[in-house]
């Protein structure tokens, strides 16, 4: 059976991005993995990777894929709460507040520092 197992995001300000992926993915227990040769790093838990910043292999700017979205699942509330709240501290931008989005579907979207989509939520 399949998985997705991994996701990247690109950016344009690659040390913008790494501090605030650093901070934002580590408050979650998400640690840097490696670093990538364009520039960008590779986040993990238990050093697996599961999301990349990345410059753009093309080496054109990065853009924003509309309607793309990456999400990270979290046991509580409060942890979605955080990660929202946590990201919006480090520049990133509010694209829908925590709250219910279904039965007990919990989720808050967030934009990073280049735009792209970042979903928390718990289904609890």
């Amino acid at each position: 059976m399949a998985a997705l197992v991994y996701a990247t995001v690109g950016s344009n300000r690659l040390d913008d991005a790494k501090a605030f992926y650093d901070a934002l993915l580590g408050s979650a227990g998400i640690k840097p993995v490696f670093e990538h040769p364009s520039g960008g790093r590779v986040y993990g838990a238990n050093r697996t990777p599961n999301f990349a910043v990345l410059g753009p292999h093309d080496g054109q700017p990065a853009t924003v894929g509309n309607g793309s979205m990456f999400a990270f699942a979290f046991d509580t509330r409060e942890e979605v709460d955080a990660f929202h709240a946590r990201a919006l501290e480090l520049g990133g931008t509010c694209a829908g507040a925590p709250g219910l989005r279904g039965p007990g579907l919990w989720f808050s979207y967030v934009r990073d520092l280049d735009g792209n989509k970042l979903c928390a939520f718990c289904m609890r």
